[in-house]
């Protein structure tokens, strides 16, 4: 009677101790996608998780997750919000990111550019630097990118104030 007390006792624990480590965490991505993860980090621009099963880490970009539910505690974290860009009217909206893996999870898009006019200008180095900002932002947001990847920003000092600015559209999958 003791060894199959013991033998329940050891398989209740089993369960128990099973279903405590299955609880997942759930990832809202702003594409509409929620996955069953296992939140690992969180750091200042990224997240780091594991697929129930596996053992390899992934990581994504904060930029495309729009919350993270905890399994274990049931606290939802906002972690950032959507960025809506409908027409070129909603340039303002759109963000300039530096750091590659800000847009990890995100879809690549089309390459932009924004330049100022160079000969004859009347630009300051500040305000050629804002028009070609400008330009970049019209261009993602014509596309309807809420986000750049800046790869190239180059200013010219010769007595003539222009400026240029590339880099690759970002949009939610």
């Amino acid at each position: 009677m003791k060894k199959i007390s013991l033998s329940l006792i050891a398989m209740l624990v089993a369960v128990f101790s099973f279903a405590q480590t299955a609880v997942n965490d759930k990832m809202a991505k702003h594409s509409g996608e929620t996955l069953d993860v296992k939140i690992i980090k969180v750091n200042e621009n990224t997240i780091t998780y594991k697929y129930p099963g596996e053992d390899a880490e992934q990581t994504i970009g904060k930029l495309a997750v729009a919350s993270i539910t905890y399994g274990s505690s049931g606290r939802k974290e906002t972690i950032s919000d959507k960025v809506v860009v409908s027409s070129k009217d909603d340039w303002e909206q759109v963000q300039i990111v530096t750091d590659p893996s800000q847009v990890l999870g995100l879809k690549k898009g089309e390459e932009v550019r924004g330049k100022t006019s160079g000969l004859l200008s009347y630009n300051t180095a500040g305000s050629a630097d804002k028009k070609a900002t400008r330009k970049l932002r019209e261009s993602a947001a014509e596309l309807g990118a809420p986000f750049i990847l800046l790869t190239s920003d180059k200013s010219d000092g010769y007595g003539v104030k222009q400026s240029i600015k590339n880099g690759v559209t970002y949009s939610y999958k």
